[in-house]
């Protein structure tokens, strides 16, 4: 499995679509803070974005604003409209009261978010920006998302059989093709994602990912990906934002927490699973890293 697989499957990515709305001129929404990462997509109509950075977005139709996050920011047909509480918004969805239905020109969104295990949070998520714009289809992966988020909105507005799984597997898809888009638009020169831009040191992050119960030191992974010790050191640590033994010895604690939530075997073999032949070691450097013994962290997931 490629690097960005193994660390999205890690985090526990899930996606939600909440459903496609269609406003009619003027409207707009405060949207509150929440620990979830928003998407919204403009089929037709307009749309205009204020991004948590103060920054205005005028979005065209086909447009993909994604808001990694969870950062509070407004989005509405124009930015002089009046705007209202996103909370007040779903209050009265759910209750069946109409609300931006003055007869103005009409804009038809689809929205949704995506769900992380926070528990678990990798410097993959923490190096998104504030948010991230996908502007029409100029190449292959933007018009991926534009044909993604299509099927999304045919399957909102046709519900058939497995529409639930169709919605669910097409968000997940699109988010991998919104973070493609993302690096085609403007790759940064630093960060995780520039990490996995970079063959040598994303190889690396896979042989760690893949293979976490090896013995692996710095020495032996820059063998493996033909650098020398201190520029493989330099290059992983610029990019990743920590040393390559920090980033494995996260990661070995990340698989253990999944591996211990799933059950999969007693203390002592979660810990050989990823790379510690003493218990002892790896019950002190997990309660270190989790603030709970390995037995606890399971116990708390079974009773939560």
């Amino acid at each position: 499995m490629d690097a960005l697989s193994t660390i999205l499957d890690a985090t526990g990515l899930r996606c939600v679509v909440y459903s496609k709305f269609t406003l009619e001129a003027p409207w707009g929404l405060d949207i509150v803070k929440d620990e979830n990462s928003q998407f919204w997509r403009l089929i037709n109509g307009s749309c205009t974005i204020g991004a948590p950075d103060g920054s205005v977005i005028e979005m065209a139709e086909g447009d993909l604003v994604f808001v990694p996050h969870g950062s509070a920011h407004w989005i509405a047909d124009k930015a002089t409209s009046l705007r209202i509480p996103s909370p007040q918004f779903v209050k009265a969805r759910r209750e069946g009261t109409p609300i931006f239905n003055s007869g103005g020109d009409g804009t038809n969104l689809v929205a949704g978010h995506f769900e992380f295990d926070y528990q678990s949070l990798h410097p993959f998520l923490k190096d998104l920006p504030s948010i991230i714009h996908i502007r029409q289809y100029s190449t292959e992966n933007q018009l991926l998302v534009k044909q993604i988020t299509q099927l999304m909105f045919d399957e909102l507005h046709n519900e058939r059989p497995g529409s639930s799984i169709m919605l669910k597997c097409l968000s997940e898809i699109m988010f991998v093709n919104i973070i493609r888009s993302y690096l085609e638009q403007a790759p940064p020169d630093s960060g995780f994602l520039s990490a996995l831009n970079d063959p040598r040191i994303s190889k690396s992050l896979k042989l760690i990912q893949d293979s976490p119960q090896n013995n692996w030191t710095l020495e032996s992974l820059a063998s493996e990906i033909g650098m020398s010790r201190s520029v493989f050191f330099n290059q992983f640590k610029k990019l990743v934002h920590e040393t390559p033994l920090s980033y494995l010895t996260n990661w070995r604690i990340r698989r253990a927490q999944k591996l211990l939530m799933a059950d999969h075997g007693n203390v002592s073999e979660v810990a050989a699973k990823v790379g510690y032949q003493s218990e002892a070691a790896f019950n002190r450097i997990f309660k270190s890293k989790t603030g709970y013994t390995p037995a606890a962290y399971r116990r708390s997931k079974i009773f939560r």
